[in-house]
């Protein structure tokens, strides 16, 4: 089975679990292949935490969840060293960021101290404990998922950790028809646990090389550019985008054009990546009435296509 048809299979087997949000599916595979880290924002029960444990099933990812809450220690996510007295020396017990998908569970629940305990992690792909540097498994992705601001117990997440995230994505409620196939159906967690891998971490390193290769003509990186100035000029949003979210921009597209079977990305593929790249990192001026995504939608119709 070559790439393309194995990309194919992945979407269709995550699409049996996620019922009713293919977009959204694909957006989440574009990112993990882009080599990003992923947002899944959205109220509790409508799929996030089951969505993010067949994404690490289907790319054959080892897995760690960790709940965040108001009282967890950065300690308890990279580990600490115990003294072992048979060994007469300290020995370090690793936590749950040693794996290739950690699933940040609630993230916003947790203090900004803890919060930013991942950054490193995210950025890096490294902790520091006690001094050491250790290096985190190859792959490495965070997926968190958190739930709306406005829920008891939250703390929003700060710009420079909401910058690390490649994708933001929204589940929202399902479709009747979606629904109705949940409400028949069987435990969702139960068709997870029974979930083949389709790739290996080698193919998935491979595919992630593949999306680096995807072409971005001038006229194209020049179109990237114009959204990017358009969220400077002060009409859309209070700040614009870093240069950092443009070169995130770019590899989101390659993924996309990469899962539509292309070796070169088209604007399509810009549009279609937009708003769940750039909407987390941006604030709508005052007078916008306008979500982000909204918003970031908008400018998009007033861009000119190259």
């Amino acid at each position: 089975m070559d790439a393309q048809q194995k990309l194919k299979s992945l979407l269709n087997q995550l699409n049996t679990v996620i019922v009713g949000k293919p977009a959204q599916v694909q957006d989440c595979v574009a990112c993990l292949l882009a080599g990003g880290h992923l947002l899944i924002e959205d109220v509790p029960g409508v799929g996030k935490t089951t969505l993010a444990h067949a994404l690490s099933r289907a790319f054959g990812l080892q897995f760690s969840r960790v709940q965040f809450t108001a009282d967890l220690m950065p300690s308890d996510l990279s580990g600490v060293s115990i003294y072992e007295r048979g060994k007469e020396s300290f020995v370090f017990h690793p936590g749950p960021v040693f794996a290739q998908v950690l699933l940040a569970d609630e993230i916003n629940r947790a203090s900004p101290k803890t919060q930013s305990a991942l950054l490193e992690a995210m950025e890096e792909k490294q902790v520091t404990v006690e001094g050491e540097t250790r290096p985190l498994p190859t792959p490495f992705f965070v997926i968190a998922t958190q739930n709306p601001h406005d829920q008891l117990g939250t703390f929003a997440l700060p710009e420079s950790q909401l910058d690390r995230f490649l994708m933001r994505i929204s589940l929202g409620y399902p479709d009747r028809a979606a629904e109705r196939a949940l409400l028949n159906g069987g435990d969702r967690r139960d068709m997870v646990e029974a979930l083949p891998p389709v790739l290996t971490p080698p193919e998935l390193l491979h595919l992630q090389q593949q999306v680096l290769t995807i072409h971005a003509a001038d006229p194209l990186l020049n179109y990237v550019q114009d959204l990017i100035a358009a969220t400077r000029s002060g009409r859309w949003f209070l700040q614009g985008l870093s240069p950092r979210a443009g070169i995130a921009v770019v590899r989101a597209a390659k993924a996309q054009a990469l899962l539509a079977g292309r070796d070169y990305v088209a604007p399509d593929d810009v549009q279609s990546i937009l708003p769940q790249t750039i909407a987390h990192r941006l604030v709508p001026t005052g007078d916008a009435g306008r979500g982000p995504v909204e918003q970031v939608r908008a400018m998009i119709e007033s861009v000119p296509l190259p």
